[in-house]
């Protein structure tokens, strides 16, 4: 049975979470918030490398207020032990009186497990406050668990007449700093960020977060090719198949556009942030085939879910439609 201040408390269990994201794979960004008497007294969001759990670091600072408290939760907890104690025994021996929880845990292991052990202990549980919501926060976890490989994000930075570069491959700039800041924030929350062979012979790409803050926030460089030997510091990719092995839960493609048309080519595209920058370069390089034979085929592939201006440029996010 909701509450009225359920979504309040879950919105702010939610915000919690994405501080951990790009950081916690191949375990979840959870986040949570005990409150009691309405009064929150232990925050909580995995920690980098995925332990501890979100649950266990507001356990830890609510302390003895645990007892007789609601739990706001993202995720269905944990049902058994592992390089620390299952969460949900964790809220049964705190005195945890109510869960709030955002979504089911699809992992084998969890799956129902933890609110069994929950109600088994007396404990009032409400799920899908915040499902939404829970759902685009842990998109990478959701998806390795579906479809056994990373969420992906594809970013386009194009001209108005949808070139990526000059015909000779020159490219920097076509967007101005709004948006390079923009997308280095998207870096920042990713676990792993990848460019193709030619991207990485032309530009020697770094591919770290130039933001004053989050330098260490930098993704893991993967390149994609058949011939390239593994650059030190770099995971290499011979064929899109091989993305199932990365631990990674958010995969950030940026370039070149031969590695973007082979992506969407295969349908392996989940979110495309399209920055458009307002100049015309005529004659450049562009999306090439990506397996459309016909134009009804297209319809009602993407969702616009975001659109906005980054100082003189425009930036137009899409989600892909699934099922």
């Amino acid at each position: 049975m909701s509450h009225p201040d359920d979504s309040r408390w879950m919105a702010a269990a939610l915000a919690l979470s994405q501080r951990g994201q790009g950081r916690t794979a191949s375990n979840p960004c959870v986040g949570c918030v005990i409150v009691r008497e309405g009064r929150v007294v232990g925050r909580g969001w995995t920690q980098p490398g995925g332990r501890p759990h979100a649950e266990a670091m507001a356990l830890v600072q609510a302390g003895a207020a645990a007892r007789g408290a609601t739990a706001y939760v993202t995720l269905e907890p944990c049902a058994q032990p592992g390089r620390g104690p299952a969460c949900a025994a964790s809220f049964i021996e705190a005195g945890v009186a109510r869960v709030v929880a955002a979504l089911h845990d699809p992992f084998p292991a969890v799956n129902g497990k933890g609110f069994a052990r929950l109600g088994a202990a007396g404990i009032a549980l409400t799920v899908g406050p915040g499902a939404h919501e829970a759902e685009r926060a842990m998109a990478g976890f959701l998806m390795r668990q579906r479809y056994a490989r990373p969420h992906v994000t594809l970013k386009l930075a194009l001209s108005l007449d949808g070139a990526a570069a000059m015909a000779d491959g020159r490219s920097k700039w076509i967007t101005g700093e709004a948006a390079r800041a923009h997308s280095h924030l998207q870096r920042a929350l990713a676990d792993a960020i990848l460019v193709g062979r030619g991207t990485y012979v032309s530009d020697a790409p770094h591919l770290g977060v130039r933001l004053s803050g989050l330098e260490s926030r930098a993704p893991q460089r993967v390149l994609l090719s058949r011939t390239a030997d593994a650059p030190a510091g770099w995971v290499v990719l011979r064929d899109l198949a091989e993305i199932g092995a990365l631990n990674a839960d958010r995969l950030f493609v940026e370039g070149g556009m031969g590695t973007a048309a082979a992506f969407l080519a295969a349908d392996l595209v989940d979110r495309l942030l399209i920055y458009r920058a307002p100049l015309l370069i005529g004659g450049g390089r562009t999306l090439g085939d990506i397996g459309l034979r016909d134009i009804a085929d297209a319809q009602g592939q993407w969702k616009p879910t975001d659109s906005r201006w980054l100082g003189s440029d425009r930036l137009d996010v899409y989600e892909r439609i699934r099922g």
